[in-house]
């Protein structure tokens, strides 16, 4: 399948209100060729890095569809619920939750990117939309977006191509990895296979096998 990158977004640090925490949601779209580094990017920035940002989480994917379901839910929003609003490097439509796989490999213009994790929505969305709940709306709806590791360095602009080059755990899809993860007591041996998928970010996988470890301790 292969589909055009309808917008590439980079952010600065901007306090975000109503509070002023320092954060990168909000970018801009740009309009020519941007570098892909190992960290993301060129010129994008993250504020908390202990949570975004870094070699896992070096590119946000959000599908622009997945605005009309925010809009739907938080319609006095609906005039700023579009594409970049919550803090995506791409944006594409027709990938989502449950058509893409944990360890996908894309090639994103020149670079080679690989899905690591899905985002964790935080209460920065609610922030950022100024709708309470907007995050647990979001990941209950399992409409969170991902990430990408970057495998090789290259270019990307709008317009490129956006196309699946590998799959290599087909059945895990990020809806399913969400279903399996946030089910209230997971089947250790679910997560345990889950933790062992190629391409997974090694410190959710380790967390995972470490909450199976548990499960298995205390039925």
């Amino acid at each position: 399948m292969h589909t055009p990158i309808d917008h590439v977004f980079v952010g600065t640090l901007r306090p975000l209100p109503p509070e002023g925490q320092r954060t990168g949601m909000f970018k801009l779209p740009v309009d020519g060729p941007v570098t892909v580094t190992a960290e993301g990017l060129a010129g994008d920035r993250q504020a908390d890095r202990r949570y975004h940002g870094g070699t896992e989480k070096a590119l946000h994917h959000y599908p622009a569809e997945h605005y009309a379901r925010l809009a739907q839910r938080y319609p006095e929003r609906a005039g700023m619920l579009q594409a970049g609003v919550l803090g995506e490097n791409l944006s594409t439509r027709g990938w989502t939750e449950d058509n893409v796989c944990i360890g996908d490999l894309f090639r994103v213009g020149s670079a080679l990117v690989q899905l690591s994790q899905p985002r964790q929505p935080c209460w920065k969305i609610n922030h950022r939309l100024d709708a309470e709940g907007a995050s647990l709306f979001v990941a209950q709806e399992g409409i969170t977006g991902w990430y990408y590791r970057v495998l090789e360095t290259g270019i990307v602009a709008p317009g490129d191509t956006f196309a699946l080059v590998e799959r290599p755990n087909p059945e895990l899809t990020v809806a399913a990895f969400l279903a399996a993860t946030r089910a209230h007591r997971p089947n250790p041996g679910v997560l345990r296979a889950i933790a062992a998928a190629i391409g997974l970010a090694p410190e959710l996988a380790q967390r995972l096998a470490g909450r199976a470890a548990w499960l298995e301790n205390n039925p």
